[in-house]
């Protein structure tokens, strides 16, 4: 079965819903800090049992794959028919919207991945041998950030596969008038309009 554009709406739009899930549940299950236990000039830190990496990763998985999906669904030859990529990038709001696409994906990934591989650091170095210590965990609110401008970046996603659906449909029609002998559209060079 091939892939619709209606099909690709879906895979993005929960892509995007369950990274933005799962990075706010990473942020709220987060300890605040862990429990010292000194020692001989030393403190352990023990952190209780919580999933904040495991959420957290899976969370930037789900962004990747989102983005990724995103990005083939606007080059992606939809029954059979491809369109040139010049094109798609002659529009203007089809280019500013496909950089805010980028652009909100990577700051979602580091805003996602920066406090979850801080945390597991913390897990796994915790012994200290400043005994003033407080047993840190990773900053609070950047995981909830980052889950937020996931779910932007599925919906700047979906904005580009409209803009270059709507491409994709003046293409043809523009196409289907040069078969029938209508006014022929060059989409090779750019047609400049001067007042008078």
């Amino acid at each position: 079965m091939a892939m619709s554009v209606k099909h690709m709406y879906i895979i993005i739009v929960t892509l995007g819903v369950l990274s933005f899930i799962f990075g706010v549940i990473a942020e709220n299950k987060k300890p605040a800090n862990g429990t010292a236990i000194l020692g001989k000039g030393v403190v352990i830190c023990k952190y209780r049992s919580d999933h904040t990496v495991a959420l957290g990763l899976l969370s930037v998985i789900l962004l990747a794959a989102s983005a990724v999906a995103g990005f083939s669904s606007l080059f992606y030859p939809y029954k059979g028919k491809s369109i040139p990529q010049a094109v798609l990038l002659r529009s203007t709001s089809f280019i500013v919207f496909l950089n805010v696409a980028l652009g909100t994906t990577g700051l979602a990934a580091v805003l996602l991945l920066w406090p979850t591989i801080s945390e597991q650091l913390h897990i796994t170095r915790n012994i200290h041998h400043n005994l003033q210590t407080e047993c840190p965990t990773a900053n609070t609110g950047l995981l909830g950030g980052g889950a937020f401008l996931s779910l932007d970046s599925a919906l700047f996603w979906l904005v580009c596969l409209m803009l270059s659906n709507n491409a994709r449909n003046d293409y043809f029609e523009d196409t289907a008038a040069d078969l029938k002998g209508g006014d022929a559209v060059n989409y090779e060079e750019d047609v400049v309009i001067k007042s008078a």
